[in-house]
């Protein structure tokens, strides 16, 4: 199943919102995003699991857990995080193949990495 995506819950202020976007970036991510639109599933979440994957909300940040809560939607178990380059990801709540995008997070804070030997 090939991705789709609803973003009527876009955040657009807050820690993660989607207005810190100039021009430029925008389409940048539109550009990603229509990029994973010629994937599945499966070669989004499974074939390139490294880069893009589910993540437990337990793991995420407590910023990012308190605004869950904050937008009603501290029921879901986990999220998904895209990878659009070293750093920036795209974060969403994947249900039925539709990923509803919540968050920019061009700085990986939402859930950051620990680095193995640091």
């Amino acid at each position: 199943m090939n991705p789709s995506w609803r973003i009527s819950r876009l955040e657009m202020l807050g820690p993660y919102g989607w207005h810190k976007l100039d021009t430029e970036t925008l389409l940048y991510v539109k550009d990603k995003l229509a990029s994973f639109e010629t994937m599945t599933w499966a070669e989004i979440l499974v074939n390139s699991k490294k880069f893009n994957h589910s993540v437990d909300v337990n793991d995420l940040c407590s910023i990012a857990q308190a605004r869950l809560s904050e937008i009603g939607q501290d029921d879901i178990d986990e999220l998904v995080s895209l990878r659009l380059s070293g750093k920036e990801r795209v974060w969403g709540i994947l249900d039925l193949g539709v990923l509803t995008l919540l968050w920019w997070d061009p700085e990986h804070e939402v859930c950051p990495s620990i680095l193995k030997n640091t």
